[in-house]
């Protein structure tokens, strides 16, 4: 099983080796702007809000439903500082939050049967592959040190006290081309005297406030903040995102390592922007220059294992897809499309996902290479049991991103490794298996050449699902949600199949073989015994 330290660089290359501020674009609003009170009162334990109101969001089928009030959750800082967030964010968010910015509807959900698709070559900027992905939490140690039990994954650059950063600490874990970076304001807050430029230059990041991270966790617990995107140049794609109606979240930052001439042309450095993706998460698009070599970002050091030391690793390679949950589908669809140029890779609607208790509707946006896939779920009304997707939505308190899903080339060995490190051992559980009926007909419904009978039998034994599209197979497994709140967890996936030769005769490099991005598609025959599986662990949580 290998992971290998890749060089996390601006271009394709990277990829083809394995080929073979806060808020939304619709009913955003800063969190600090949308949360008025301080104080509410209890009655048995239980919060009361002091005032209620009601949404009505439109289905599919035309049919307006009212929806339950989004829950709001106190701030754990002083009126003060709550006050002063409040000013900085709204003051820079202002002109980005206006509805009137927002795109018409240029989509229209068809379902999967007649979905047609069509990659159209239409990035509005180059976008590579996936960089890095940023959780905001409440202790960066902690919860970093679970995902690289959990995960395999390895500690390859850090950004805390020890460091010089004294507003946040933060740590970089890596698993081949899998980035993931946990970030959080656990610091006493410095001294308001400290001016802003001596905090800017501690922390390697310009655009983290601690106030703001603060007030992200109070809201969400732990989740995603920032899904990074490798671009030939951060300036020139917030450029092009901000003239085609994204919103912006950060200018363009040049980010230099400690001693370095910045007054060089070209001196090495990295620039790093973002824009507004859904509710509280933020694209972010990062780009290197003058040939800097850091494993992440400038001013993060980096961190090797300690000498007779295996460091873990369970065979996760890359991100995959990065999936979201929104209120309003089409409007989020429109919205990413219009600033990015990404089109759609597929879909799919309630009747083809669905159980007979709860379903959702889909779309997936995909850039050129279509090896960044950003799959947006809304929730459907009208069956039995609320949909899981509201259920996120209440849980999270608004859009967010709901899970992450990793590609490995071995799932067997991946999922051995991470049950055996999994549940009270500092790991990750699994939802519980699907039926014995859907283990004794899966070979019939995907072909018994699609595995091995080994393979059949591996999969029942570790309770992993299988589908296949008209190109290949996919095997994939949930984990249960990743924190307390019922919100963001973990997918792990293989795809077999659609191989093809690619490159060759340009300056003597040798052909080489690549799998097609979303290969096996996403999983549409496993959805049903999905959400049998997540509704039954929802009944466990009484929410």
């Amino acid at each position: 099983m290998r992971c290998v330290d890749r060089a996390c660089d601006t271009g394709a290359d990277a990829l083809t080796l394995e080929r073979a501020s806060l808020w939304g674009p619709a009913g955003g609003g800063s969190i600090l702007e949308r949360r008025r009170s301080v104080f509410r009162p209890k009655c048995r334990g239980r919060e009361i809000p002091r005032r209620s109101a009601r949404r009505r969001i439109s289905s599919r089928a035309g049919v307006s439903l009212p929806v339950e009030s989004e829950r709001r959750r106190d701030l754990d800082m002083p009126r003060d500082t709550a006050r002063r967030a409040r000013a900085r964010i709204l003051a820079n968010t202002a002109a980005m939050s206006d509805p009137a910015t927002a795109p018409a509807k240029r989509h229209k959900l068809v379902g999967h049967k007649n979905f047609k698709r069509n990659n159209p070559m239409s990035d509005k900027f180059a976008v590579h592959r996936f960089h890095h992905v940023e959780f905001w939490c409440g202790d960066a140690t902690t919860t970093s040190s679970r995902f690289a039990v959990g995960l395999g994954m390895q500690r390859v650059a850090k950004s805390d006290l020890s460091t010089g950063n004294k507003t946040y600490a933060s740590y970089a874990l890596k698993s081949n081309d899998l980035m993931f970076v946990f970030s959080a304001a656990s610091y006493v807050p410095e001294d308001e005297a400290r001016t802003s430029e001596a905090r800017a230059a501690s922390q390697p990041h310009p655009g983290l406030d601690a106030d703001a991270m603060r007030a992200f966790c109070a809201k969400h617990g732990m989740a995603v903040r920032a899904v990074g995107v490798v671009v030939d140049d951060a300036e020139d794609a917030y450029a092009k995102s901000v003239s085609n109606g994204g919103r912006g979240v950060m200018p363009p930052a040049r980010l230099f390592d400690d001693g370095v001439d910045e007054t060089s042309g070209d001196a090495p450095h990295q620039r790093v922007a973002e824009v507004a993706l859904y509710g509280d998460v933020v694209l972010r698009y990062v780009s290197r220059h003058g040939g800097h070599a850091g494993t992440f970002l400038p001013k993060y050091q980096e961190e090797h294992p300690e000498p007779g030391v295996e460091p873990l690793c369970y065979g996760l390679t890359r991100l995959d897809h990065a999936v979201g949950n929104v209120h309003d589908l089409l409007e989020t669809v429109d919205y990413i499309s219009s600033f990015t140029g990404f089109h759609e890779f597929a879909e799919f609607t309630a009747e083809d996902v669905g159980t007979v208790d709860s379903g959702l509707n889909s779309m997936v946006l995909a850039n050129n290479s279509e090896f960044v896939l950003l799959p947006v779920n809304e929730p459907t009304f009208g069956t039995k049991r609320k949909s899981q997707i509201q259920t996120y939505l209440e849980q999270n308190e608004g859009p967010g991103l709901q899970h992450l899903a990793l590609k490995t080339d071995d799932i067997f060995a991946t999922i051995r490794e991470m049950r055996r490190h999994g549940g009270g051992r500092g790991g990750f559980e699994f939802q519980k298996p699907a039926s014995e009926d859907y283990y004794e007909k899966l070979p019939e419904r995907v072909g018994e050449n699609a595995l091995t009978p080994e393979q059949f039998q591996e999969v029942k034994e570790l309770g992993l699902l299988v589908d296949k599209d008209d190109q290949g197979v996919l095997v994939q497994v949930f984990t249960k949600p990743l924190g307390d709140r019922p919100t963001v967890f973990i997918e792990i996936i293989q795809r077999i199949g659609c191989e093809r030769v690619t490159g060759g005769g340009k300056d003597g490099e040798p052909p080489r073989t690549e799998q097609a991005a979303g290969c096996g598609g996403f999983g549409k025959g496993n959805f049903s015994e999905l959400f049998k599986s997540i509704e039954n662990y929802e009944r466990t949580l009484k929410v």
